[in-house]
């Protein structure tokens, strides 16, 4: 199973947010290319590079942060949050990030999306679903849609996606556990799905039974910036 460690930038820093509030915002120290270092350092070979800034705006705003990480670091990047237009994509692939993280404009403008597929293949695309309360949220999580998960994904399938990560807003930052039942539901329903698990991670414990269940990858972070997971104790999976 893919480990990913999560860095969400507002401001210019680290932060981590509780549920997705914009309100309920911790600060972390270190500065993301430091962070990112940090994490590179101890066999972490992915991230997960959020722009909240951008997420609120509807645009791309931390579009130097990922620069100075991917030009800093040899990390694998996918960088989200505010990509709206196609000028928006334009700009994070051409800042380095090999793989964009999707999330509202794969539910709010289907035909968009479709036309980014085609463009730039699924590889490129990382779709986020994010649910709270069975439903499909967007706009940094500001927004619930009417749309439920198993009815977003199997359009996401239509497209040729086969990866996608799944975030419970629920369990996010709660550091209670992530969302089993949910991923073993989508699992059930989707077996070929290439489903990454996100939010309420906090121990080690919970990734091996991701694992069981079927997931293929896990984005860690509050539990990380927390220590909750050392990142010495991510090795059996980094060297696996």
């Amino acid at each position: 199973m893919e480990i990913i460690a999560a860095m969400d930038i507002m401001d210019g820093k680290c932060v981590r947010l509780t549920q997705g509030d914009f309100g309920k915002k911790t600060v972390y120290p270190l500065k993301p290319l430091d962070q990112a270092r940090l994490l590179e350092d101890h066999g972490i070979r992915r991230l997960h590079l959020v722009d909240l800034d951008g997420a609120l705006a509807g645009r791309v705003v931390n579009w130097k942060v990922l620069e100075r990480v991917v030009s800093g670091t040899s990390l694998q990047v996918d960088f989200g949050g505010g990509i709206k237009t196609g000028q928006d994509l334009e700009t994070v692939f051409s800042c380095g990030a090999p793989v964009a993280t999707i999330g509202s404009v794969a539910i709010l403008d289907p035909p968009l999306f479709s036309s980014w597929v085609k463009k730039y293949g699924p590889g490129r695309l990382l779709v986020g679903a994010d649910i709270r309360s069975g439903k499909i949220a967007v706009s940094g999580w500001t927004r619930d849609c009417e749309t439920g998960v198993v009815e977003f994904i199997r359009s996401l399938l239509g497209e040729g996606i086969r990866k996608v990560f799944c975030t419970d807003i629920g369990s996010d930052g709660l550091m209670k556990g992530p969302a089993f039942s949910l991923y073993a539901e989508i699992l059930a329903e989707f077996p070929g799905l290439d489903l990454i698990a996100s939010g309420g991670i906090s121990e080690i414990e919970d990734l091996y039974r991701l694992m069981e269940i079927g997931c293929s990858g896990a984005i860690i972070g509050k539990s990380i910036y927390e220590g909750r997971i050392p990142l010495r104790d991510l090795r059996p999976f980094l060297d696996a």
